[in-house]
């Protein structure tokens, strides 16, 4: 690669270098600025924010990716073209004739410029803008389709009657063609029906208790005759019948007279008598065929409008990194949970997606979108607040590019450490987690041991009365109450709560022997003790966050490491915030009761029993500095 002369321009944003493009000379300087330090090498044609058609007039091997030589050959095309390259940098709305070149390339769409606009009404000082050349190509084709009819043969050999009399010879030709062909090879060497019709071929029509008759149509249409003679009544093959009837109404009789035998000459005659209309119905331009001149003129129209925003979303993801706009990868906003989540990107198969997309390091919600009938996937990340009301099956609204809303539910969660804040708390959360687990088992077996006591008392006392007692469900054992195993669980559960209390009771203890001072910093340090290895992992997690596992798994080929850090992805997921000059009361009618003052008096009391009972067991000699 050669050396490049250009002084280019790098930002610093996402942990590293990316390239400043803002004129047309760096554009065309990019071949020579090394490919490490692109951010991108490929990306998707489908699935973006962005004029999928452009994508596609860029991808030049149509294999749906749109990768770094086949941008730089872009902005060549383009250049080769253009008077001025600086209209790739001002996105200009429309190219003129002015703007082209007077080289062979230029001259060349200037010749379709020219007629586009006649088309539309406009003077050659006028732009074409893209809306007008996205209806060249159906212009042109309607001018060729023009000239193709006007060019039609006054008189067809069966006039009016002729374009079906020539679709059913089409349909019956090359059956006839083949039929006398074997003819000839029949008076040459003898070979008859059986050679020339496989042990297979009769196997599959006859074979079984029922005849095929879809299966005779690889069949010669008669038996064959070394005089060449096609029968067109009689003796024809039946998957053939209803066709060569229609074709002796239609085309044999009219042209040749009645008669139920078709000779190869009278074949010959009868194609020979179609030969002008056939070649003018070969002639028909294509539904779906694309002048190269009119394809180039709507191709470097819509590169003078996308393909610096192109370059700025591939070389570099500026749009992305300074919020400046959206990125092209970007499908919307979702709203979900008292959050917006701004980096959104469309999924088409969520299994494989997430099984990349989960080493991004971020917290991936894949939401199922619907809206008047559309379904979408898409992936949403989560980096602020935390993640304790994220469940799948969720409900939330997702705003697309266009600002159309779709309903969303959750389908899938990867799930990874969104904030400092949700770590330094997570212990807390799963050990009150823990024991509210433990304590509606506890209450629910109990509840069920009332309910089943209950249930044989009922039981019995229906039995005393002589009433007919309903059957023990299937498995069902009644046991008489034991009164040791109660006390053991009861004595255990006394044990295990004077284990914490002696507990506590130690590390308050050690906290009163400390001087006034010190215990502010003891109490820090017993928080840090708990919630600093959770935070210090997921610090580390937070700061190796990465977007580019998170589009590789959409066809993407990111070639940087395109870092999410904390205050970042901060920003791309905004909480629920009051505005700031908004009105709050604070009086809530449903708010729970205040507590009285004899609730705090009592639990006064228990703590000034706690703590003189810590000072007694110090023996009274615990002096406050």
């Amino acid at each position: 690669m050669t050396m490049s002369t250009t002084a280019w321009r790098f930002f610093r944003a996402g942990g590293f270098d990316q390239v400043r493009l803002d004129t047309g000379a760096e554009l065309l300087a990019l071949s020579s600025l090394d490919q490490k330090l692109w951010v991108a090498l490929s990306c998707p044609v489908k699935g973006l924010q962005f004029d999928e058609r452009t994508l596609s007039l860029i991808d030049s091997d149509q294999d749906g990716h749109v990768r770094a030589p086949e941008l730089l050959a872009a902005i060549h095309w383009a250049h080769d073209r253009l008077r001025d390259i600086e209209m790739l940098a001002r996105g200009a709305a429309g190219v003129s004739l002015a703007d082209l070149r007077d080289n062979e390339a230029g001259m060349a769409l200037a010749e379709q410029a020219r007629q586009l606009l006649a088309d539309l009404g406009k003077s050659d000082a006028d732009r074409l803008t893209v809306a007008d050349v996205t209806q060249a190509q159906a212009l042109f084709h309607a001018r060729l389709k023009s000239a193709w009819e006007q060019a039609r043969p006054a008189d067809g050999p069966l006039g009016e009657a002729t374009p079906e009399g020539y679709d059913q010879m089409v349909k019956v030709g090359p059956k006839i063609e083949d039929f006398f062909l074997r003819c000839r090879i029949l008076a040459f060497d003898g070979i008859g029906d059986e050679a020339l019709v496989s042990p297979e071929q009769r196997l599959v029509a006859v074979g079984g208790t029922q005849v095929q008759a879809s299966a005779l149509s690889d069949w010669p249409l008669a038996r064959l005759d070394g005089a060449g003679r096609l029968p067109l009544l009689r003796g024809v093959n039946p998957a053939w019948q209803d066709d060569l009837r229609c074709l002796l109404e239609r085309v044999v009789v009219p042209l040749l007279g009645g008669r139920e035998v078709l000779l190869e000459d009278e074949w010959r005659q009868i194609k020979a008598s179609f030969a002008p209309y056939a070649a003018w119905r070969d002639a028909c331009p294509p539904a779906d065929g694309e002048d190269g001149n009119v394809r180039d003129l709507e191709k470097l129209v819509r590169l003078v409008r996308d393909l610096l925003t192109l370059a700025n979303n591939f070389v570099s993801f500026k749009a992305f990194y300074t919020r400046e706009g959206k990125a092209i990868f970007q499908a919307g906003t979702l709203y979900l949970d008292g959050r917006s989540c701004e980096l959104c990107v469309t999924v088409n198969d969520m299994a494989r997606h997430a099984l990349l997309a989960s080493q991004a390091g971020i917290c991936l919600v894949y939401c199922d979108c619907v809206r008047a009938g559309q379904k979408m996937t898409m992936v949403a990340a989560f980096t602020a607040g935390d993640a304790d009301q994220l469940r799948v099956g969720r409900n939330g609204v997702f705003y697309d590019a266009k600002g159309q809303d779709w309903d969303a539910t959750i389908a899938r969660i990867v799930e990874h450490p969104i904030s400092l804040r949700q770590a330094f708390w997570s212990p807390y959360k799963k050990v009150a987690r823990a024991i509210s687990d433990q304590v509606e088992k506890f209450a629910s077996s109990r509840a069920k041991a009332v309910d089943d006591k209950l249930t044989a008392g009922a039981t019995g006392a229906v039995a005393k009365t002589g009433a007919a007692a309903p059957a023990p469900a299937p498995g069902a054992v009644q046991q008489a109450f034991d009164v040791g195993k109660f006390a053991g669980i009861f004595a255990a559960i006394g044990m295990a709560l004077g284990a914490i209390g002696t507990a506590l009771a130690s590390v308050m203890v050690g906290i009163l022997s400390l001087a006034l001072w010190q215990i502010p910093f003891a109490l820090a340090g017993l928080l840090l003790a708990v919630s600093g290895p959770a935070m210090l992992l997921a610090w580390f997690k937070l700061r190796g966050r990465t977007l580019g596992p998170l589009l590789d798994a959409n066809g993407w080929a990111i070639n940087a490491r395109a870092k999410i850090n904390i205050p970042f992805g901060t920003s791309l997921t905004q909480l629920a915030r009051l505005p700031a000059n908004a009105e709050r009361s604070l009086t809530d009618p449903y708010a729970d009761e205040p507590r009285s003052m004899w609730t705090y008096g009592v639990w006064g009391a228990l703590l000034l029993m706690v703590l003189a009972m810590l000072w007694s067991m110090k023996g009274g000699g615990m002096a406050l500095h």
